[in-house]
């Protein structure tokens, strides 16, 4: 399996101003299988440390955090020689042995020399119990599940994403049905690594299901295991309650579908405990697509989509016969799956800021604002082919954007003032300057 991350470790190596990294992201996105993947690729010797239950290392790390005495300790626990510049030390689940954490600090500022990935599933809950974090002092990199483009990379299919990126938009229109395939394979597969691995060596949508159930599940007893009892009830109302928001024409989360009377007040910290998770991430609305758009967001008014569109059509149960009908699974529950799809694409990318706007009267909406350096663009997700775009020209006429973008099942067009991108080619929309 090939991730983008890869190039992105690999560009931390080569940093003249390189400190210990940080890889965040949710549970089971790969990070353990990146790191050390990473460590065999580009080092002479990895030392692997994993901090959840181990006693050992809470004992070495409670007392002074002496670099030299660390090293020592980290040599007998790992069986490895550790040497600056030729061995990667990994910290796995960090956020399980606070002092572990702070001593990126001290490997920082008294042995830069040597290299240290740390990563940790839940860093962000812990960080918001207090945790000291070393402010400064460490690089961070953010994971998520595999794109639709490292998808097709699993699938043996490189050659098309080449085609893709050069933007050769006849010979993509030539591949459409053969593209289109692959992405309903992965509005149902998803991104995430076992799901991946799963469809990739038996080319079976009920085993990859089986894994999601089992990766919802999880999750689920996770939020049993680290947040606060009283906040769990809560927490599991607001993820089982996100098939319902995103299933609606206007998909601002509304605390009414979690249940009747249901007040902000009480899953405010509900929703920002999974967010802190990397399970869920929020699309804020702004008032004006103004600069920047940060500035014009409404705390009170957003999306919320899943970090996964497979996990998302599992906790939907959606049923793997829709596949069997043609374009139907694009339009499944009024186009959810394509807007979280959309969502996700636009998620991993480090570039740019995403927001969504709609006027006053929730006559209009764009589905997503895109603010690229000093530009702003409006992006309109379409399920199919119906390509109406009454949003999208009161938008222009009323704020008179450089340019205009769709996304549909359509194949490319230049209109000018409105550009649609294909579904299955939005990558490449995405990467462009």
């Amino acid at each position: 399996m090939e991730r983008k991350a890869l190039a992105d470790l690999q560009e931390w190596k080569e940093s003249p101003s390189r400190k210990p990294l940080v890889l965040h992201g949710a549970r089971q996105v790969g990070k353990t299988w990146l790191l050390k993947e990473f460590g065999v690729r580009f080092y002479q010797n990895v030392a692997y440390v994993n901090f959840e239950a181990n006693d050992r290392m809470a004992q070495l790390f409670a007392s002074d955090l002496d670099i030299a005495r660390l090293l020592i300790g980290l040599r007998i626990e790992t069986h490895t020689a550790i040497n600056p510049e030729t061995t990667l030390i990994i910290f796995d689940e960090v956020q399980e042995n606070p002092k572990a954490l702070t001593s990126l600090k001290y490997f920082a500022e008294n042995a830069p020399a040597y290299h240290i990935a740390a990563a940790g599933s839940l860093l962000g809950i812990a960080l918001h119990k207090g945790i000291s974090f070393p402010v400064g002092k460490v690089d961070f990199l953010d994971l998520y599940p595999l794109s639709f483009e490292e998808f097709l990379w699993a699938l043996g299919e490189s050659e098309l994403t080449r085609i893709i990126a050069q933007r050769d938009w006849q010979l993509i229109d030539s591949l459409r049905d053969r593209l289109i395939q692959y992405l309903q394979y992965y509005y149902c597969v998803g991104g995430m690594p076992e799901c991946v691995s799963t469809f990739v060596a038996f080319h079976d949508l009920e085993r990859v299901r089986n894994v999601q159930r089992a990766l919802l599940d999880a999750y689920e007893q996770n939020f049993s295991k680290y947040a606060e009892p009283a906040m769990v009830p809560r927490i599991r109302s607001v993820w089982n309650s996100l098939p319902r928001q995103l299933a609606r024409e206007q998909r601002k989360f509304t605390y009414g579908l979690i249940r009747e009377g249901a007040r902000a007040r009480e899953y405010e910290l509900a929703i920002q405990w999974l967010c802190d998770a990397g399970l869920v991430h929020k699309v804020y609305r702004v008032a004006k697509p103004g600069l920047p758009l940060r500035a014009y967001q409404e705390e009170s008014a957003f999306k919320l989509f899943m970090l996964d569109t497979g996990l998302f059509a599992a906790q939907s149960h959606l049923p793997l016969e829709i596949l069997l009908q043609g374009s139907a699974l694009f339009e499944e529950a009024k186009g959810a799956l394509t807007e979280q799809y959309v969502a996700q694409e636009l998620h991993v990318r480090k570039d740019l800021e995403v927001f969504y706007w709609s006027s006053e009267t929730s006559h209009a909406e764009i589905d997503f604002l895109i603010q690229r350096a000093e530009a702003i663009y409006p992006l309109e997700v379409k399920a199919v082919e119906n390509l109406q775009s009454k949003s999208l020209r009161a938008f222009r006429d009323k704020y008179s954007p450089p340019r205009c973008y769709r996304t549909s099942l359509s194949p490319y067009r230049d209109e000018g003032w409105l550009v649609n991108i294909p579904l299955y080619a939005l990558s490449s929309f995405l990467s462009a300057s």
